[in-house]
């Protein structure tokens, strides 16, 4: 017999003094049958009645998790003493167990042990925890009566309790009544100002006042100024800190990161004596949220070139910036490394795989891993049923929703805004406004702006344009932006001028700002022949300085994400796409290809027109995939706006001019051009 059981069978005349060694000896006591078998010795010595020896035993088993064995051992006490009730108490606090703590709290006092200073921070927590704000009124009215309502380290239980509840009056009256106020309290009361509304004046009052300050108030003073996004207040005080840890670097660079000031924030991160991971992860998250992604792809190389070994949120953030792109080749060789490091697949890292393969236009790659998942959540199953919706294929759309719904899983709201895309996608209407009336009718689901927006879209597309207005005017909710401009693309559709101008008077009203939908006007004006009012929309434009956003598609080649905007000539290799462009048009023009220059400004000539249709930049990323990629590659490109009907018309036939499958993912779908065709149908 070896380890901790040979040494209590050879404990001697000593066991008594080994014994009570070993119980106050962290750590010591590490399995059940080491205290099963220290037990018995105390049983054996009498111990089990010793307070101060039960009181170390019951540490044990708290850090353990057995608290019903320490029940056993404490049941059959004589006589315990307040030390030993207290442990009992913190025992079940930390093992998250407040009902248990309040109950021998009862049983303490039943008992007429008095409670002391070190009993009540856990029944004030214990409080806390069970959201019992009367039951933690009651307790503070008890410090009185027992004498240590004044005592530091109670009262700071208790400024903490009240801050939870965000209450900062009683919080800041109990700070006030401590007659000795350590750090731990001030910091209590200057972080309850901060968490609660962000009142930051209040904190600053507090902290410009606390005596000796140390990094742990520094570190709250620097994240409340970062969550009220006053980063320049929050870097004053980290210049002022005297001593600066790692979390003050990293919450100064999550704060520059956040406000999009990523040059600012470049530089902070290089010039840190310092960094850990969440540094790496800040600063790529950062570069993904701006939409950043060579910049992000970048730092993640380097950050493996530094052996900073990636992490859940490292590879979630890469995935999500894989998505943006498209960098399909980016995704797989990353879905490789997952499978071969220690990371492991969780819910999360599997619904961004499913994620990115759906957005990178790769089907069948996202519902392999999906079928994998061991556990799937309403959130990998919106993937999955938003991937196929944006892909074209909404039957499996909707299949996959019935299968959710088999499968028990609870459809929320995003799941339901899948559903409805598919239905816009498809013009599937009957099925719906069946799925949009059941969301409260059987799901107890509100409807959102989003909602209304698809059903708008859905009823426009079909041509139902009095009933989607119909739908507008009897909304709960004050219509978006995105409820109008659903209204506007309709009207552009089916050529309804009178609804499209009432549309566009809400939409200056919302956003005055945004060219896109003055520009979609433009074009239902000359789609009309109404050139006058075109002019007259043109010019209102120029004279606000209104400006349309850039059009701005892109491919990835090897690993490598390749931008291009329209008619832009700083490409390494612009010569030969714009070689690669003559020639297509030329083979276009063979093939009987008409360009569609409707919605081309009306003062240019018609060849002009023709020309500047040419160097739309998802036609520029086709022509350099066309160059760049082996015959057999499927070539992918990612477009921020929709895609016009000239470059529809003309990428069906360069799928079959050319011979290549041509994967297209614009702002609202994906369009895969194959010998001709494309998988909406045309109805997008």
């Amino acid at each position: 017999m070896g380890g901790f059981l040979g040494l209590i069978a050879e404990l001697g005349t000593s066991q008594k003094q080994l014994a009570l060694s070993l119980l106050k000896t962290p750590h010591s006591i590490k399995t059940l049958n080491h205290l099963k078998s220290l037990h018995v010795h105390l049983l054996r010595t009498g111990l089990h009645q010793s307070s101060f020896a039960v009181g170390n035993f019951i540490t044990h088993c708290a850090t353990l998790g057995l608290m019903g064995y320490a029940t056993q051992l404490f049941d059959n006490m004589f006589e315990p003493n307040s030390f030993v009730w207290n442990t009992m108490i913190r025992g079940f606090q930390q093992n998250q167990e407040p009902r248990n703590a309040l109950l021998y709290f009862d049983r303490m006092r039943v008992q007429y042990v008095k409670p002391d200073r070190f009993t009540y921070p856990f029944i004030v927590r214990a409080c806390t925890d069970l959201m019992d704000f009367c039951g933690g009124l009651c307790v503070h009215g008890q410090l009185f009566k027992f004498g240590v309502a004044l005592d530091v380290f109670v009262g700071t239980s208790m400024i903490e309790f009240y801050s939870g509840f965000g209450d900062m009056k009683l919080a800041k009256d109990v700070f006030d009544e401590l007659i000795v106020k350590d750090t731990v309290a001030w910091t209590a009361v200057i972080s309850g100002f901060v968490n609660n509304g962000g009142d930051m004046e209040r904190a600053r009052e507090l902290f410009d006042k606390m005596p000796n300050k140390d990094v742990v108030v520094w570190n709250t003073m620097i994240s409340g100024y970062v969550k009220v996004r006053d980063v320049e207040v929050a870097k004053m005080l980290f210049d002022r800190a005297p001593v600066k840890d790692i979390l003050m670097y990293n919450t100064i660079l999550g704060g520059y990161a956040r406000n999009g000031d990523m040059e600012v924030m470049l530089w902070f991160f290089n010039d840190m004596p310092k960094r850990d991971l969440v540094s790496w992860n800040t600063v790529i998250g950062g570069f993904v949220r701006c939409r950043r992604i060579s910049e992000a792809m970048k730092h993640f190389h380097q950050m493996q070139m530094e052996n900073v070994n990636p992490n859940e949120v490292t590879v979630v953030s890469i995935l999500s910036a894989c998505a943006q792109v498209g960098a399909l080749d980016m995704g797989k060789w990353l879905h490789s490394c997952i499978d071969r490091s220690k990371l492991g697949l969780n819910v999360v890292v599997e619904t961004a795989l499913v994620d990115m393969y759906s957005k990178c236009g790769d089907l069948e790659s996202a519902q392999y891993v999906f079928d994998k998942m061991l556990e799937r959540d309403a959130v990998a199953w919106n993937a999955m049923i938003i991937g196929f919706s944006l892909n074209g294929q909404s039957r499996n759309a909707l299949e996959f929703f019935y299968r959710m719904k088999n499968e028990a899983v609870m459809p929320n709201d995003v799941t339901i805004l899948g559903v409805l895309c598919a239905c816009v996608h498809a013009g599937l209407v009957d099925e719906g406004q069946k799925f949009f009336d059941s969301m409260s009718q059987e799901l107890g689901l509100t409807p959102k702006l989003e909602h209304y927006g698809c059903m708008v879209d859905l009823l426009g597309r079909a041509g139902l344009l009095d009933k989607a207005y119909d739908l507008i005017q009897s909304m709960p909710l004050a219509p978006h932006t995105g409820v109008w401009g659903a209204l506007l693309g309709a009207c552009k559709i089916h050529g309804n001028v009178e609804l499209a101008e009432r549309a566009i008077e809400h939409l200056i009203q919302l956003d005055p700002e945004d060219g896109g939908y003055l520009a979609i006007m433009s074009n239902i004006y000359a789609n009309a022949g109404r050139w006058n009012d075109v002019a007259k929309l043109r010019k209102w434009v120029k004279q606000k300085g209104i400006c349309k956003l850039r059009g701005c598609s892109s491919i990835e080649i090897d690993g490598e994400i390749h931008e291009f905007g329209v008619e832009e000539k700083i490409h390494p290799r612009a010569k030969e796409i714009y070689d690669m462009i003559d020639e297509i048009y030329e083979r276009l023009r063979l093939a009987g290809h008409v360009a569609s220059t409707n919605e081309v400004y009306f003062d240019v000539e018609e060849e002009e027109k023709e020309k500047a249709l040419f160097f739309h930049s998802e036609k520029m990323a086709v022509a350099f995939g066309l160059i760049a990629t082996e015959k057999s590659t499927v070539i992918r490109v990612t477009k921020n706006l929709r895609i016009c009907a000239d470059c529809h018309a003309a990428i069906k036939l360069i799928s079959q001019i050319f011979n290549r499958e041509i994967v297209i993912r614009d702002r609202s779908l994906f369009h895969h051009f194959k010998g001709g065709s494309c998988s909406c149908g045309d109805y997008w």
